[in-house]
């Protein structure tokens, strides 16, 4: 084979990720993982998941606890949230677009509750206060301020409220779905006088 060289002798190496784009995907990664086996995955299991070496791990975060708590501060980080909000189709009714936005928020208290569940632990900044406001929930109720009496961030809390309570299967059994929930906060629950 003339003409053509051969790379196996000369590898070529890919740049290295800077140390917080590589604390993301390693986060990112493994975040099913731990949501699947919790605090007792390994190492190994951890950096085969992220698809780099153990070492690779504990270079970016010391240990196995400090990983852990950059996955529940990346779960609890609303970001990611307040982007598919935003993301919706604005073409959508407002019922289907607040149907939309509750199962994007049940989703998420799911994922979180099963993450936190699976670790044994809440974040310490998070015990003991108020869930913060999502702005982007708020927006959509400012979109249309004509559908509600109350304020949009009022209607923004009322509604998470009222997907919490009714997606609690301790509350409710069986927990409702978003569209239901959404029955329930638009038009009550049908009690006839």
């Amino acid at each position: 084979m003339t003409g053509v060289r051969s790379t196996a002798r000369h590898p070529i190496r890919v740049s290295p990720l800077p140390q917080a784009e590589r604390r993301q995907a390693i986060i990112a990664a493994v975040l099913p993982l731990i949501v699947e086996r919790g605090a007792a995955v390994t190492s190994r299991e951890l950096a085969a998941a992220a698809g780099v070496a153990e070492g690779t791990i504990f270079k970016a975060f010391g240990d196995k606890d400090q990983l852990f708590a950059a996955v529940v501060e990346h779960a609890v980080d609303p970001t990611a949230f307040e982007v598919a909000v935003r993301a919706l189709d604005p073409q959508l009714s407002f019922e289907l677009r607040l149907v939309a936005v509750t199962e994007l928020m049940q989703r998420r208290m799911l994922d979180l509750w099963r993450l936190l569940h699976q670790l044994g632990r809440l974040p310490d900044d998070v015990t003991g206060t108020r869930l913060p406001d999502n702005p982007a929930v708020v927006e959509v109720f400012e979109a249309a301020r004509d559908r509600v009496r109350v304020p949009p961030l009022d209607a923004a809390r009322r509604l998470r409220a009222i997907m919490l309570a009714l997606s609690n299967p301790m509350l409710v059994d069986p927990p409702l779905n978003a569209t239901d929930i959404v029955d329930v906060f638009l038009h009550g629950s049908g009690v006839a006088r």
